[in-house]
C-alpha cells in the first residue's frame, strides 16, 4: 500500500488543487485556454497516432512476412529512434529544415533560387512539423508491438487464406491486421501517452498543447490552480486512452499454435526487383528520419565543440543527471520489488488494487506530476520549517521541494510501472516451488527472500534499474518544472540552450543523452533478433 500511496498522492493533490484552490483566473483558463489547447492536443494525438500506426504496422509487416536485401539489418535498426528524445529530434529537425540548413541549401542550389521569397518551403514550426517529429521517434512503439504479434501469428492463418485465393495484400488487411489489433492498440496508446507528455518539442515547434498550457499557466501567469485545472483535463484524456486500449484488448483475443509461433527465414515470401527496392525504402525512411537526421545534426555540432567536454556547466549537469537518475532508479526498483513480491506472496484484492494504482504513474504526464509532487512537498517543508523555527530557532527552508528530491520523486512515480513490470516478469520465471522447497527445508519467509529469491532476481533488478536510470536521464517535462535554480541536468541544459537559439551549444549534452539512450534500444533489438 505504501507504493500505491506514493503514486496516488501527486494525482490526488492535483485534483484537490483544481477543485478547492481556485483563483480569479480560472474562468479565463477554462473558457479560453482549455478549449484551444484541447483541440490542438486532440489533433496532434490523432495525426501522430495515424502516422505512427501506418509506419509501424507497414514496417513490422514487411520485415516479418517478406525476405528482401538488408531485411535483418533494417529489422534491427528500426528501433533506433527510441534512443532519441522528442525534444532533441525537434531541435535537430529545426536546424535541418532551416533556411541555412542542408535541405533548403541543396534545394536553392538545385533550382537556382537566391532568397526565401523565391520559393515556398514547408515550415517545420507548425502542427505538421510536430506530427513529423513525434511520429519519427515514436513509431517504434507500434513497430515493436506489431512485429512481435506478426511473428506469433505464424503462417497457418495466412496460408489458409492464400489457399482460398486471397493475395498477400488482402491477407494482410483481412487476416493479419485484425489479429494484431490488440498489439496495435497497445503501441498507439504508448505513442499517445508520450505525445501527451512532450513539452520540449511542442514548445519549440510552436504547438500549444495542454502540456505546454500547464507549464505556461503555472510559470508565466502565476496561476497554480489554473494549471491544476488544465492538468485535470489531461487526466480525462489519459483515462480515455487507457480505457480504449483495455477495451480493445478485451474484445480481441486470439490464440495460436505454439508449434507455429515464429516465422522462419525459409517461409518468408521473397521480394525482388522493384518490390524489394520499395520495401527497403519503406523500412529505411523512418530510420533516416527518426535517428540519422537527429544523430548527424547533433553529432556534427558536437564534433566542432570538442572543447565543451570539459565545460564546468556540462560536467555539473552530467553529475546531477547521474545522481538524480541513480536515486530514481533505486527508489523505483525498491518500490517495484515490494509490489511484485507482494503479488507473488499474496494475490488478494488489496494487493492487486495497490499494484494497479502504482501502475498509473506512467500514464500521467510529467508536467502534471510536477504540480502534484511540488504541493505536498512544499506543504511538508513549510510545516517542518515552522516547527523547527518555533522550537529550536532553526530554519530548514525548502528541504524537499527546493532540492533534487522533488525530481527523484516525480521520476520514481512516472517510471515505477517500468520497474514493476520488469520485476514481475522476473518473478514469473521463478517457479513458486522454489519458495515451497525452501520452507520445507526450514527457511522462513525472510530467509527465503534473502538467500533464494534475491540472488535469482538480480538480472531483472539490474534491467529495471537500467531502464529507469536512462528514462530519468532523458526526462524533461517534470524536471524543467521541479529543478531548483542551481541544479541543471543534461536535459534541462539542452532545453536552456535551445530556448536561447543556441542549438550548437547543446550538442555535446545531446549526444551524451543519445548515447545513453542507445543502451536499452540495442538490448531490445538484440533480444528481438534472438527470438526471431
Amino acid at each position: 500500500m505504501l507504493a500505491a500511496a506514493v503514486v496516488a498522492m501527486p494525482i490526488l493533490a492535483v485534483v484537490w488543487i483544481a477543485l478547492v484552490d481556485g483563483d480569479d483566473s480560472w474562468r479565463h483558463v477554462l473558457t479560453t485556454v482549455v478549449p484551444r489547447a484541447t483541440g490542438r492536443t486532440l489533433q496532434l494525438l490523432f495525426l501522430t497516432g495515424l502516422v505512427t500506426g501506418v509506419v509501424g504496422i507497414m514496417t513490422a509487416w514487411l520485415v516479418s512476412a517478406f525476405d528482401f536485401p538488408f531485411r535483418r539489418t533494417l529489422s534491427a535498426v528500426l528501433v533506433l529512434p527510441l534512443a532519441i528524445p522528442s525534444y532533441l529530434a525537434a531541435y535537430a529537425f529545426g536546424e535541418f529544415f532551416d533556411f541555412t540548413g542542408p535541405l533548403q541549401s541543396a534545394y536553392r542550389a538545385l533550382f537556382g533560387f537566391q532568397t526565401s521569397r523565391d520559393y515556398w518551403f514547408p515550415d517545420i514550426r507548425s502542427m505538421g512539423g510536430a506530427v513529423l517529429v513525434l511520429s519519427s521517434v515514436l513509431y517504434p512503439y507500434v513497430y515493436l508491438a506489431c512485429r512481435s504479434m506478426f511473428l506469433m501469428q505464424g503462417r497457418t492463418a495466412a496460408d489458409v487464406a492464400r489457399t482460398l485465393g486471397a493475395n498477400p495484400v488482402r491477407v494482410f488487411w483481412r487476416i493479419q491486421v485484425p489479429m494484431a489489433r490488440p498489439a496495435i492498440m497497445i503501441g498507439l496508446t504508448l505513442v499517445m501517452m508520450e505525445t501527451m507528455n512532450d513539452i520540449g518539442a511542442v514548445e519549440f515547434l510552436g504547438v500549444n498543447t495542454l502540456t505546454f498550457s500547464v507549464y505556461s499557466t503555472w510559470l508565466n501567469r502565476g496561476s497554480l490552480a489554473g494549471a491544476a485545472q488544465i492538468a485535470s483535463v489531461m487526466f480525462i484524456v489519459v483515462a480515455l486512452l487507457i480505457l480504449l486500449e483495455r477495451k480493445a484488448r478485451r474484445s480481441q483475443r486470439f490464440s495460436t499454435n505454439k508449434t507455429t509461433t515464429v516465422v522462419h527465414d525459409g517461409v518468408r515470401a521473397r521480394l525482388t526487383g522493384g518490390t524489394a527496392a520499395a520495401a527497403i525504402f519503406v523500412c529505411a525512411a523512418p530510420v533516416a528520419s527518426g535517428f540519422l537526421i537527429p544523430a548527424l545534426v547533433m553529432g556534427g555540432f558536437a564534433v566542432r565543440r570538442l572543447d565543451d567536454y570539459a565545460d564546468p556547466r556540462l560536467l555539473d549537469a552530467l553529475f546531477n543527471s547521474v545522481m538524480v537518475s541513480s536515486a530514481a532508479a533505486l527508489a523505483a526498483v525498491t518500490l517495484g520489488f515490494v509490489l511484485s513480491y507482494a503479488a507473488r506472496c499474496d494475490r488478494s484484492y488489496g494487493t492487486t488494487f495497490a499494484g494497479r494504482i502504482a501502475s498509473l504513474g506512467y500514464g500521467v504526464p510529467g508536467t502534471v506530476l510536477a504540480i502534484g509532487v511540488l504541493i505536498p512537498l512544499a506543504g511538508f517543508d513549510n510545516v517542518l520549517d515552522g516547527f523547527l523555527r518555533s522550537h529550536l530557532g532553526v530554519s530548514t527552508g525548502l528541504l524537499l521541494s527546493g532540492s533534487g528530491f522533488a525530481i527523484v520523486y516525480a521520476c520514481t512515480v512516472r517510471f515505477m510501472t517500468m520497474a514493476e513490470g520488469t520485476l514481475d516478469a522476473g518473478f514469473q520465471k521463478l517457479s513458486p516451488h522454489l519458495d515451497m522447497a525452501a520452507r520445507t527445508l526450514g527457511r522462513n519467509q525472510s530467509q527465503t527472500l534473502r538467500t533464494i529469491l534475491l540472488p535469482n532476481m538480480q538480472p531483472a533488478m539490474m534491467t529495471a534499474a537500467l531502464l529507469v536510470f536512462i528514462e530519468t536521464m532523458k526526462e524533461l517535462s517534470a524536471t524543467i518544472l521541479l529543478r531548483p535554480f542551481n541544479l541543471n541536468t543534461l536535459a534541462t541544459l539542452v532545453y536552456e540552450d535551445a530556448s536561447r537559439a543556441k542549438i550548437e551549444d547543446s550538442s555535446v549534452a545531446a549526444m551524451i543523452i543519445i548515447a545513453v539512450g542507445l543502451i536499452p534500444v540495442l538490448l531490445v533489438s538484440r533480444g528481438m533478433d534472438r527470438r526471431s
